[in-house]
């Protein structure tokens, strides 16, 4: 059985955008897909009774009701709608478990105040086993095909050429997917899910890294890091980009014309009681305005 593209519908203003994002997502995966909402009951919270009362609604409702506008959209798409019942973060990491990604939505884009301020959002990335995209309110309109930018619906590449790495084969798509590699700790699982995002959308793959080292020994690394992935999807057109000093603005502002940003996650750290996720993906979660997947090491 094919696992599905879940999206964790919340109350903020990009959870629908997140579900038409995984909507497309799921095609292009051939992947049914799955809108769930997680809700909690709040006896001590300073929230009147009235207040959750309706936020248990919200969770029965919306769901449904975003399931069935998508079938509009998507009518050859296996979409169900269901209300999980505990904790979010929780109830969010155990349907990840069960699914290819999982899909959550965010405020806004641009500079996402409160992007990762929500517990929610950020303890669900913290301890979900697989990949969590974190989608800006912006998607829903993009994904109907909505305030498409000039050339987009061409299927011309309109993300500029900031990054003037060499393109290393393959046809190049509209809108590239963007990874940052660890060349002293790369990820499998984070080249691996960018390859696979890459080759799905026909786009090209910019992979970004720290510079450490010698340019030449840097080079060399990197070769030796992508080659059994060059190997695998040689369908994948892919441009390298060393980025000198500080990498996540480097990726945030590459992230600008990007189908996709795709990060890493490794080891988790806790400081009383609050999940960590690392210095530079928060930097570039808040400055990023495309979304962005965060890829657990197994």
């Amino acid at each position: 059985m094919t696992r599905p593209v879940t999206v964790g519908m919340n109350n903020t203003v990009g959870s629908v955008g997140a579900a038409y994002w995984g909507a497309r997502e799921a095609s292009l995966r051939n992947a049914p897909l799955r809108l769930v909402s997680a809700w909690e009951w709040q006896p001590y919270s300073r929230a009147s009774l009235d207040s959750n009362e309706m936020a248990e609604q919200w969770s029965r409702r919306v769901p449904v009701e975003t399931a069935a506008e998508l079938r509009s959209h998507y009518p050859g798409l296996d979409i169900t709608a269901e209300r999980l019942t505990g904790p979010p973060p929780q109830m969010l990491g155990r349907a990840a478990a069960e699914s290819q990604l999982l899909a959550i939505g965010v405020g806004g884009l641009g500079g996402r105040t409160g992007f990762l301020g929500g517990s929610v959002a950020s303890a669900t990335v913290s301890v979900a086993e697989r990949p969590v995209v974190l989608v800006g309110s912006g998607r829903r309109s993009a994904e109907r095909g909505e305030g498409v930018g000039e050339g987009e619906e061409h299927g011309e590449d309109t993300s500029g050429d900031e990054h003037p790495g060499p393109v290393i084969g393959g046809p190049v798509g509209a809108g590239p997917v963007v990874v940052g590699v660890d060349l002293g700790r790369p990820s499998e699982e984070t080249l691996g899910f960018a390859f696979e995002a890459a080759s799905l959308r026909s786009a090209r793959l910019d992979v970004i890294h720290g510079r450490h080292r010698p340019p030449a020994r840097d080079e060399e690394m990197l070769q030796n890091t992508l080659a059994p992935w060059f190997e695998r999807y040689p369908d994948v057109a892919v441009r390298e980009h060393s980025a000198i000093g500080k990498p996540a603005r480097e990726l945030a502002d590459a992230g600008a014309g990007a189908a996709l940003v795709v990060l890493g996650l490794g080891t988790r750290h806790h400081l009383k009681g609050v999940a960590r996720i690392g210095h530079m993906n928060h930097a570039v979660l808040h400055r990023c305005s495309a979304p962005v997947a965060v890829v657990p090491r197994r």
